[in-house]
């Protein structure tokens, strides 16, 4: 009798680890948001009830984060260090985060070409700037930031998560779209990319006016070339194969953070000042962001989804009003809630989430970026930015200390659907890390706890302000 009990229990056991493998996610969603540090905006995590000053660390372990919270290097300083202030995340100034202002906060060594990373005083400030605008960090004040707080403490974290370009949004949302910001698959090999926004037009793209351009940056050049921004060449929406499907969610046709504008085949715009008017545009661009959120109540969420916020809930400084934490909550809760999609499963059980800023707004953070060999080594990598990876399967308060970029992004998604690592050619093939170690797919998947936010999805379902495009860069 004994020994039926234990042959019934074995196989009990067994067939709940086999229902608890999954070989891959249905969905993969990328939630972008806008010029942050983890020095600037994740202070948080070193604080109670989050944390503690021993809970973050320079030189982190394991279960640390790598946050600095005191003497920021700053070589205008008298003793080269600077102590942070708070400022408000929806605070009135703007700080430059051109190519020009990563070369002055990166300080590069003369002989090693490493980042000294005590440049950041150099870098430019519009609007009603603070004493040392750059040496700040976000303050929590009625707790405004603890929905990113609990997503990192109770899901995942990478301490060392980098934005592949030296530069601003336009480039940014390049990579993380396609995995390049070059113009095409050979300036990529020849390292040739656009490195800045756009100049002399009002829309960016296939679709601006005549006379805008983007500069080029060339390995041993500089940004020494100019040209229209219309580019062509492969994106991670061409190798998906059927019948995985996208989305790309922004609040504007024209702007430099709606990626797909800029390619040709996906665009096929009418000329400059005119529409993108091709199928691919009018099937998969959404220009409504709140949309995500009435897709996934309706079951409609395709398998890859990028999603980018408006003005008003971008984190992007001297614009936001401080919707940021609340819009991202709201995604991540719709998700997390979702009960009858996929066949009754909900999408909890089978997306995964990456939570990632596309660049480092002119922020200081301690950590120095890798500089890679050339061709790229020009434009590659930039500055830390924040990476918070949530799924049923991730590790509650789980650290990775990797070191990732966008293209690292780019090849989860090639890992997950089976297309072979670096397809592209791009970022995906020159990252080292795809992020699989933030999900175990061989546990029982984690049941969801709603994130609390000041804001809930139906603000954003109904607010009827114009939607604005993150920043007015």
């Amino acid at each position: 009798m004994k020994r039926i009990v234990q042959i019934l229990c074995f196989a009990a056991l067994a067939t709940g680890m086999a229902r608890a493998q999954m070989p891959s996610f249905q969905h993969v969603v990328v939630i972008v948001q806008e010029n942050r540090t983890p020095d600037n905006l994740f202070q948080g995590l070193c604080q109670a009830p989050f944390g503690s000053a021993g809970a973050c660390s320079v030189t982190p372990n394991s279960s640390q984060y790598n946050i600095q919270t005191q003497n920021w290097l700053d070589k205008t300083a008298a003793n080269g260090v600077t102590q942070p202030g708070a400022v408000a995340l929806a605070n009135k100034y703007d700080l430059s985060h051109a190519h020009s202002a990563f070369t002055a906060m990166c300080d590069a060594n003369a002989t090693t070409g490493a980042c000294q990373m005590d440049g950041a005083a150099a870098i430019t400030c519009s609007g009603h700037c603070a004493s040392k605008p750059q040496f700040r960090y976000v303050s929590n004040v009625a707790g405004i930031l603890n929905p990113y707080l609990t997503l990192a403490t109770r899901f995942g974290w990478a301490n060392y998560m980098f934005q592949t370009n030296q530069g601003p949004s336009f480039p940014a949302h390049q990579f993380l779209f396609g995995g390049t910001s070059a113009p095409s698959a050979a300036d990529d090999a020849a390292g040739i990319f656009a490195s800045e926004n756009m100049t002399g037009g009002k829309t960016a793209g296939c679709t601006a006016e005549h006379g805008t351009t983007v500069d080029l940056i060339t390995p041993y050049s500089g940004e020494s070339q100019k040209v229209y921004p219309c580019f062509e060449h492969q994106t991670m929406p061409d190798i998906l194969p059927s019948p995985f499907t996208w989305r790309y969610y922004a609040p504007s046709a024209g702007s430099i953070w709606t990626a797909p504008n800029a390619i040709q085949h996906i665009c096929e715009s009418t000329g400059p000042g005119g529409t993108c008017a091709g199928s691919l545009w009018n099937n998969n661009i959404d220009l409504k962001p709140a949309d995500v959120l009435t897709d996934i109540a309706n079951c409609n969420l395709r398998s890859v989804s990028w999603v980018i916020p408006t003005g008003a809930n971008s984190d992007h400084a001297n614009v936001n009003d401080g919707g940021g934490p609340s819009w991202v909550a709201a995604i991540v809760n719709a998700i997390g809630s979702s009960a009858s999609c996929d066949g009754g499963s909900g999408y909890w059980n089978d997306t995964a989430i990456f939570i990632t800023w596309d660049d480092w707004g002119g922020w200081y953070d301690h950590e120095a970026p890798t500089i890679l060999a050339q061709p790229e080594g020009d434009y590659q990598y930039g500055f830390r930015v924040p990476l918070l990876v949530v799924s049923a399967y991730t590790a509650a308060g789980y650290i990775n200390n990797a070191r990732h970029d966008f293209g690292s992004i780019l090849r989860f998604i090639e890992s997950n659907f089976g297309i072979a690592a670096g397809t592209l050619d791009f970022a995906d093939a020159r990252a080292t890390t795809d992020l699989t170690d933030f999900f175990d797919l061989t546990r029982a998947p984690r049941s969801y706890q709603a994130i609390t936010a000041a804001k809930d999805a139906k603000v954003f379902l109904n607010d009827k302000r114009k939607a604005t495009d993150p920043d007015d860069d």
